[in-house]
């Protein structure tokens, strides 16, 4: 049997001592809307989960983001897909799964670790 560890970071309500907590704020974009609707994630260690983010942009060419906020408060890149692209890009641990048509880019970490406690944000840019 494994062992989690008891941690709780950056929660508002920790009801649990197994979990780390993935908190996503609720954002908008200049010129562009992103949502993210999910208030609050949790996983436990070596767990995978999913955070959605959607967009509205009547652009055909543009980039979007992953980033996380540790607690040290720095702004940490992820992951970068390109809307003309139609593979989903990865990086380590992190996936993407976009759907150009939906206007949804989820973000999938898989073997979650300590570090992976922090904000995440889904970010919009055009391409001019």
């Amino acid at each position: 049997m494994g062992t989690s560890l008891g941690i709780c970071l950056l929660s508002l309500s920790c009801d649990t001592q197994l979990d780390l907590s993935l908190l996503l704020p609720t954002g908008r974009n200049v010129a562009q809307t992103v949502t993210q609707p999910q208030p609050e994630e949790s996983v436990q260690e070596t767990g995978t989960v999913i955070l959605d983010c959607t967009y509205t942009t009547s652009e055909s060419n543009y980039y979007l983001f992953w980033y996380k906020q540790p607690p040290s408060g720095q702004m940490v890149f992820i992951i970068r897909q390109n809307a003309y692209e139609q593979q989903n890009a990865t990086n380590d641990r992190y996936s993407v799964n976009f759907q150009k048509e939906a206007k949804a880019f989820s973000l999938r970490i898989s073997d979650s670790q300590l570090e992976d406690a922090a904000m995440y944000f889904c970010a919009y840019s055009g391409t001019q």
